[in-house]
């Protein structure tokens, strides 16, 4: 592969002068740099575009941080990204975490290891200090699904306490009383919010949540199958359950069928998300829509408007769910 030192030989001029010629930069004749030019043509030599950016000062790319970019939910985060990007003649660069601090610490030094400066970031374990210095450093660093105090204008998040508190209004106007919860077991702020949401709404409506109802699993179809087995299991009856994500309710539906418990003529079942696949179970599912592709595009042009310095334009940073009322809840 042809190398910026190569060029530099051949044509007898510095790397400096080629570089400057590769990114037409000022300070060459117009002699040396027609001469320069046609060489990389004839050798083939493509600038890096991580070097071209630090010459130029421009910003070519745009990254985004998920921990399971096979999640739909992750994957519709990225696409928002993406449209943006795009919009903007901009490439994407994804970083993938698990949830947890250190894993998410070196999927932003990757990020910046590439000169990636404007980067939407999804963190859920890094401390809010260790953010705020972040956000100190980096520019374009915007956080989604995540309000900081320090940084409260570069927070893009989803207000889940109030996203669980239509879920229990919802389920209290369908007379249900004896309600379970499907949550994550791990332990960030999204699912505590959102039970917390659903609790403190049960209670205006004179309704107690049975500690013995609720369950946590993995935030996927299997932990969703595997924790409406715990209900099962546990001998409590139940009429509804209010579930932290899609995938958890439909993997829980499959799991209620499958025990001949009927949906939602037995059990009617809200998830969280409207993810594309809620609307393709059987019974299609009623959820709570999180606009997160919206989110995303919106994350991204802010960034891009921080990297160039503009004033942003005044940006929305709460945001709030919406019932979806589909088929997998009845009157009780």
């Amino acid at each position: 592969m042809t190398t910026i030192k190569d060029i530099a030989r051949i044509a007898n001029v510095s790397v400096a002068t080629v570089s400057r010629v590769a990114n037409k930069g000022p300070k060459v004749g117009d002699k040396t740099r027609l001469r320069v030019q046609k060489l990389m043509d004839d050798m083939g030599y493509k600038p890096n575009a991580n070097a071209r950016a630090l010459v130029t000062n421009t910003n070519t790319t745009i990254g985004v941080i998920v921990p399971d970019i096979s999640d739909p939910f992750f994957a519709a985060l990225a696409q928002g990204v993406d449209n943006i990007a795009r919009e903007n003649k901009m490439q994407l660069l994804i970083s993938t975490c698990s949830i947890d601090a250190e894993s998410e610490k070196n999927a932003i030094n990757l990020l910046q290891e590439r000169q990636c400066r404007s980067i939407i970031f999804h963190s859920k374990k890094m401390s809010d200090d260790e953010l705020a210095h972040l956000c100190a450093s980096i520019p374009g660093l915007i956080l989604i699904n995540r309000n900081i105090e320090a940084y409260p204008e570069r927070c893009i998040w989803l207000d889940n306490i109030e996203g669980g508190k239509i879920a229990a209004r919802h389920l209290a106007s369908l007379n249900h009383k004896n309600i379970a919860c499907i949550s994550s077991k791990y332990e960030i702020e999204d699912p505590a919010d959102r039970l917390k949401g659903f609790v403190d709404e049960l209670s205006l409506h004179q309704l107690t949540m049975n500690s013995e109802l609720i369950v946590y699993c993995a935030p996927n179809q299997l932990g969703g199958e595997e924790a409406a087995q715990q209900l099962i299991s546990s001998g409590k009856g139940f009429t509804s359950i209010f579930v932290y994500n899609d995938a958890m309710a439909i993997g829980a539906i499959s799991t209620l069928e499958d025990n001949g418990i009927r949906v939602p003529r037995d059990v009617s079942i809200i998830g969280f998300d409207d993810v594309l696949l809620s609307q393709y179970s059987r019974p299609k599912l009623t959820t709570l829509a999180y606009p997160i592709v919206q989110m995303a595009e919106d994350a991204a042009r802010l960034s891009i408007q921080l990297i160039a310095d503009e004033n942003p334009k005044s940006s929305k940073n709460r945001y709030l769910p919406r019932l979806i009322r589909r088929e997998s809840t009845a009157d009780c």
